[in-house]
């Protein structure tokens, strides 16, 4: 499940990682403030969700980076059993996330036909 690595998607993919991995990091003090979770715990469970979204980003066009980039997806939504708001925008992102996708599938199908 991977684009070609001339897909103009990819970029938008790329940018959505990115905006992802600051909404990871910010839930580092949400985890603290809101959830009571302990400095440790927060600090481990969001640095890890921003280092995904940062390596998958970094890596998406090479043949392991959109791997990356859906255990991203997964780490960000699970944020949500830490601190419950993760849930809605760990969802917003993969809809994004799926929906870029879909369109760069449907820009490379219409390149083979036309």
């Amino acid at each position: 499940m991977k684009l070609v690595p001339t897909n103009p998607m990819n970029r938008v993919l790329m940018t959505i990682l990115i905006f992802e991995a600051i909404c990871c990091g910010l839930a580092i003090p949400g985890m603290i403030q809101v959830a009571d979770a302990p400095v440790g715990l927060a600090f481990g469970l969001g640095g890890t969700a921003l280092l995904l979204c940062l390596a998958a980003a970094g890596t998406l066009r090479r043949p392991f980076g959109p791997v990356l980039g859906w255990i991203a997806q997964v780490a960000c939504v699970a944020l949500g059993f830490a601190v419950t708001m993760m849930f809605a925008v760990g969802a917003m992102f993969v809809l994004l996330y799926v929906i870029s996708f879909v369109l760069g599938r449907r820009l490379e199908a219409a390149k083979t036909i036309g």
